[in-house]
Formats: C-alpha cells, sequence, structure tokens
C-alpha cells in the first residue's frame, strides 16, 4: 500500500528536536519557526511534558467517555484559571476541525436555526460544516456545498449590519477567527469583534471565536479574541492544547444546558490527551509563557518594519505575517534549505512565523539576522 499523495513535502525528516530546534536524519541542525503549524506551544520534548505523558502512559493510556476520567475535570478546572473563562464549560474532543464543527452544531441546537455568517478568508477545517464555511471552493466537495452559510467581507462593520438586517432571525451563528491564519495573518479589528457581540446579542445568535490557530497564549492573550474587550459564546481550541498530542475542545458559555447526547466523540478527552492538556497549561502558567509571547512577538514585528523589501508586517505575539512582494517569492524556500529556519506560508508570499511561546529573543535575532540575508537573495 502505498501513501495518499495529498502533501507536498520538503525532502527532510526530522528525527531528533528540542525546545525551537530540530534535526534531521543527516544530524542538521534547524531553527524551528514554524513549530508544526503552531502547534508546538511549549517548545519540542519540553521534560515536563514528556515526564506528565510517560507517567500517564504507565498507569492507563484509553478509556472511553462511559467511565469518570478525572483528568477531564482537572483539565476544564485549569483551562478556566489559565484562560479567565472560569464559568465556561468544556468539551474535549480532537482536532480543529472536529472542534469547530461540534460549536457550529452547538450553536443550532441552541437557537435551532440554519445560518451561518462567515468571512472571506476564513479557514474553519475540513470536516462537512467546517469546511463549508471555509473560504476555498477547491477543498469543499459537491457534497459539502449549502446555501447555509454566507460569507461576508473581512472587517466590514456594513456589510455585517446588513447581513442580520436581511436574515436577522435565520442565523444561527457568526464564526470567526481572531486573527486568520490561513487567509494571511489577517486580524479582525476590535470593533468588528464588538460589532459581532452587539449583533449577536441582538439576535439571539452564537458568537462563535475560532481559536484554533490564534489561541493558546500564541497572541499573549489566551484567547486572540481577547484583545476586544468582549466574550464569545463558544472558543474553539485545538493545535497549541497538546504540544502534539491531539488533542482540541470547545469552551461553552453558561447560558449552553447541555443532554446527554448532544454531543459526543470516543478518542476525546481521552487520559493521554488530558495529561498532554494539562502539561501545557502547567508550562504556560509557570513559565509565564503569555508574557513572552508578547514580548518576543512585539520585538520581532518592529524589527521586521525596519526591514525594506517588505510589503506589510501583520499579527500579534507570535503569529507573524510577513507579506513579500513576488520578486522576493524565493526566500521562504532559501530560509529553510540555506540558512535552516523552518517557517510557515500563506499564499501568495506570505511567511507565517508560528513558534513555540517559549521563543527566545536570541532566537528571534538568529531569524532576523537569516531574514535579511535571504531577503537580499
Amino acid at each position: 500500500m502505498n501513501l495518499f499523495d495529498v502533501y507536498p513535502l520538503n525532502n527532510i525528516e526530522i528525527v531528533k528536536a528540542s525546545g525551537s530546534k530540530v534535526w534531521d536524519a543527516a544530524g542538521q541542525e534547524y531553527l524551528d519557526l514554524y513549530g508544526g503549524h503552531a502547534v508546538i506551544s511549549i517548545g519540542h520534548t519540553h521534560p515536563h511534558y514528556v515526564k506528565r505523558l510517560t507517567e500517564q502512559l504507565n498507569k492507563v493510556g484509553f478509556y472511553s467517555n462511559s467511565v469518570l476520567i478525572p483528568l477531564q475535570a482537572e483539565l476544564a478546572e485549569k483551562l478556566g484559571k489559565v484562560s479567565g473563562k472560569t464559568d465556561y464549560q468544556l468539551f474535549l474532543c480532537n482536532s480543529g476541525a472536529e472542534a469547530n464543527e461540534n460549536a457550529l452544531k452547538l450553536a443550532s441546537f441552541y437557537n435551532g436555526r440554519k445560518k451561518i455568517i462567515a468571512f472571506k478568508g476564513a479557514f474553519h477545517g475540513r470536516t462537512s460544516l467546517a469546511v463549508a464555511a471555509t473560504d476555498n471552493p477547491k477543498i469543499i466537495a459537491p457534497v459539502n456545498e449549502t446555501d447555509n452559510v454566507v460569507f461576508l467581507p473581512h472587517n466590514d462593520e456594513d456589510a455585517l449590519a446588513a447581513a442580520f438586517a436581511a436574515y436577522g432571525n435565520e442565523i444561527a451563528a457568526v464564526i470567526i477567527e481572531g486573527i486568520q491564519g490561513v487567509g494571511g495573518i489577517k486580524e479582525a479589528s476590535v470593533s468588528f469583534l464588538q460589532k459581532i457581540r452587539s449583533l449577536c446579542d441582538a439576535y439571539n445568535a452564537v458568537y462563535i471565536a475560532d481559536s484554533v490557530q490564534c489561541g493558546y497564549g500564541r497572541t499573549g492573550k489566551f484567547y486572540s479574541h481577547d484583545y476586544a474587550g468582549v466574550d464569545a459564546d463558544v472558543y474553539t481550541m485545538a493545535k497549541g492544547m497538546g504540544n502534539g498530542f491531539p488533542v482540541a475542545g470547545i469552551a461553552i458559555a453558561p447560558k449552553f444546558k447541555p443532554w446527554h447526547g448532544m454531543l459526543g466523540t470516543t478518542f476525546g478527552g481521552n487520559h493521554l490527551a488530558c495529561a498532554a492538556g494539562l502539561a501545557v497549561l502547567e508550562i504556560i502558567e509557570q513559565d509565564n509563557l503569555l508574557k513572552n509571547a508578547a514580548e518576543v512577538g512585539s520585538y520581532l514585528i518592529e524589527e521586521l518594519k525596519k526591514i525594506e523589501g517588505i510589503n506589510e508586517v501583520r499579527g500579534r505575539g507570535l503569529m507573524i505575517g510577513i507579506d513579500l512582494p513576488e520578486s522576493s517569492a524565493n526566500v521562504k524556500k532559501d530560509l529553510l534549505f540555506k540558512h535552516k529556519i523552518f517557517t510557515g506560508e500563506a499564499k501568495p508570499n506570505v511567511i507565517r512565523l508560528l513558534p513555540a511561546l517559549n521563543l527566545t529573543k536570541d532566537q528571534a535575532d538568529q531569524f532576523l539576522n537569516d531574514f535579511k540575508i535571504a531577503l537580499k537573495g
């Protein structure tokens, strides 16, 4: 059997990792500013993380949600404390797409409606409803197509108000990333997020804050939407939640009342997943990683803005987009193969920086120096 060839691959095999560094099979060291697509939040192979998982695996790795799993309640309590959403409820699942799928389903259960407001440039996942709310027709299969999703221009308050005026009591939910990731590191404005909140309140629609990539401390706030000073009804999270172990969840406001069978999952909230999730939150808390993400991220953004030859620098904390002219389309490749630095991308020519939240200033400087060289060709 062959692998189903859906990923364009770099000819690099990673065999060892530590902190923000990885090594390939030939022993070559790389600086990792991609974090496996914003997944590595506390650095690779953090000793506390490894210890937590190993100890749990030696006790019990998995049992289903048909029995008591105290680690779930422990994770919920810690997440509430670190995120500041202590009165919210937690449903655990496995991936960002699954988190968004369940959030949209929950919204529809709540108000009995079908219509969803999403935005141009959005990426919410690849499962049925999540992909229907994703602004990329190429990955929406015919069976996923639906008239229930309305795409509006990003950050356009007038268009949002007009959509509510037109559809009003048909709208189940508005779903938005605090900062679009795949869309090119584009931040939702404070006034736009506040407008979503006020319109959802007025029409009893559900405000879903997709925090899969932009959440979990990446911006210096726990959920990137927090900079707007309003609470969402549901926060979705994944990626950095398990530092590589498949963990995801949705934080659900108190007004939502659960019933048995409403949502479900086989693997979500298993013993190992909860151990991974707890380790991540414990390290974020004890090492003050939100502060580090804010400080090192601000430093990177300020320094990048001084460099000539860049169209725009966007983002917040350690979620940064470097928009390059077409003439610099080779820079990402050169950073990887000439300078041994992993970065992400967004089409056509945006370099995405999504490093671990404990990235050091020295590592930021290493990137800045090599980036300047790569930019000059």
